[in-house]
């Protein structure tokens, strides 16, 4: 096994993008997997579950984590900097039932989840996993979804993750997933960790030879057209401003008929065939709006089958002025879900006006807020503007939890752009949120001030005192950023406080002191 890390290619970052997975392996050898896999049945069975102290109780672990296709892979989606979570659990699954179709919550709380990949997580299997032994089950193209677009008890398309022991899935945080029928009568362990992008692209991270967008020549028959979306996500891991709305290739061969025909199956009964016109439109960008498509993609914001509203939210951010005004009447809409999506819609529009998503902060619906928070967090400009930063500061004053969160997540991505721009005001509002009455607010804060790196080095007394906090995630971010800050001054502070908590991985109630 080589050092150097095995960056994904163009085809693999392509199948992330659109299906929200990869299934990969490392190439360890039988006996480490045997040794790994008896420490793992020794804990859980004399201690059970070890939780968040996996790591440390079974540190050969960490060779899994530095192994070069492991690195590698994070590298590329996440970027180089990626943090690795405090939350870690290893999954035990002996039950010959099906486990339930979920998404993960973020340690128990609830936030905006980014359709760009700001997060990841890898389920890792230290045993060999054939299908009879229950391995994780993901569906593929549903990373974007809040809702689940196939049946509860639906299995077409499942992908499972079966495979030799060292197989493991790198899966975009928010797919929909579960664990399967386990009917081999033996046990099987998945570790689950997350991981976090602490630096907003600047370049490629993959093994980039392809500059622009190419859709995979054949996908995974549950996932639906996403063109723009997709673009827009390679763009964005590239480093690039978003594509115009509406390329001129493309836009040339937009024929007036197609567009009609486009515009009448967006309102066919077949979910499939409204996904593909709204995408088409969307593709086609500002050559389709003389024809009525702003119109019709605002109204299917609110299509009852998400894949459409998704598709129309990213078509509108690609008409110009009067669809990022559509945009902006959605972000006030009455209801939840169209309010959410054309925040997507708004993150990735280029003229987006900052000044109006700002006047949303204002807005006396907590939907719109919460909403616009995370549109302002997604756009680079906003991290350029002292206006900006200076009202979603401001933000955290606000009574609600769920805004002051959005805010402090929002000002944490002002800082993974880098930007230097009101930066003082910005470490300052986050320093102060450390003391938040509520936990989560608290902890996003930690790993907010770790996307800003040496340009917090101010917060660095407030973080110390945070490693003291109840909460055990305000503790673990904490300290993740007083690392990521790296100055001398944060570097000792950490040392001080890991000296003093430092772990013995043998020391167990059967083994105290001896030998």
């Amino acid at each position: 096994m080589g050092n150097d890390i095995r960056l994904l290619t163009d085809d693999q970052m392509r199948q992330f993008i659109t299906e929200g997975y990869l299934l990969l392996r490392t190439d360890f050898s039988q006996p480490f997997h045997e040794s790994l896999l008896g420490q793992l049945s020794e804990v859980y069975r004399s201690e059970g579950n070890p939780g968040n102290n996996l790591l440390p109780r079974i540190p050969q672990l960490q060779k899994v984590f530095d192994h070069p296709v492991v690195k590698g892979a994070l590298t590329s989606v996440l970027g180089p900097g990626y943090m690795m979570h405090a939350h870690r659990h290893g999954h035990f699954n002996n039950s010959p039932k099906p486990g339930g179709w979920h998404k993960d919550s973020y340690w128990g709380y609830k936030r905006m989840r980014n359709h760009r990949p700001w997060w990841a997580m890898i389920m890792y299997f230290p045993q060999d996993t054939p299908i009879e032994l229950g391995p994780t089950g993901v569906m593929p193209g549903t990373q974007n979804y809040e809702t689940r677009t196939f049946a509860a008890d639906d299995s077409a398309g499942e992908v499972t993750a079966a495979g030799e022991a060292g197989t493991f899935v790198l899966i975009h945080y928010d797919i929909w997933h579960r664990s399967t029928a386990n009917v081999a009568g033996r046990e099987r362990f998945m570790l689950k960790f997350e991981f976090m992008r602490t630096q907003a692209p600047e370049a490629p991270s993959w093994d980039n030879r392809v500059e622009d967008w190419e859709t995979p020549a054949s996908l995974s028959g549950s996932v639906y057209w996403h063109e723009a979306m997709w673009r827009d996500a390679w763009d964005w891991l590239s480093g690039r401003q978003a594509q115009d709305g509406g390329s001129a290739a493309l836009a040339e061969e937009a024929q007036p008929a197609e567009i009609g025909r486009l515009l009448d199956e967006l309102l066919s009964e077949e979910a499939g065939r409204r996904v593909d016109a709204a995408d088409r439109l969307a593709i086609l960008g500002a050559s389709t709006a003389p024809y009525g498509a702003v119109s019709a993609l605002e109204q299917a914001l609110a299509d009852a089958f998400e894949p459409v509203a998704v598709n129309a939210a990213y078509g509108l951010a690609r008409m110009g002025g009067e669809g990022v005004e559509a945009l902006q009447r959605g972000l006030l809409h009455g209801e939840t879900k169209v309010s959410r999506l054309s925040s997507y819609g708004l993150a990735v529009a280029e003229e987006a006006s900052i000044g109006k998503l700002l006047e949303a902060l204002g807005s006396e619906s907590e939907d719109t807020v919460f909403h616009a928070a995370f549109a302002l967090g997604e756009h680079r400009s906003t991290a350029s503007s002292a206006e900006a930063v200076r009202k979603l500061a401001e933000l955290l004053q606000h009574p609600s939890e769920r805004l002051r969160c959005a805010a402090v997540d929002a000002l944490g991505n002002v800082g993974a752009f880098r930007s230097e721009a009101a930066h003082g005001e910005g470490v300052e509002a986050l320093t102060k949120a450390l003391h938040d009455s509520d936990a989560q607010v608290r902890f996003t804060a930690g790993l907010s001030l770790a996307k800003w790196g040496a340009q917090a080095e101010g917060a660095v007394p407030g973080l110390v005192g945070a490693l003291e906090d109840d909460n055990r995630y305000v503790r673990a971010h904490a300290a993740e950023a007083l690392y990521y800050i790296g100055t001398a001054r944060a570097k000792d502070a950490l040392l001080d406080f890991l000296r003093a908590s430092r772990w013995c991985p043998t020391t167990t109630p059967a083994s105290t002191f001896y030998p």
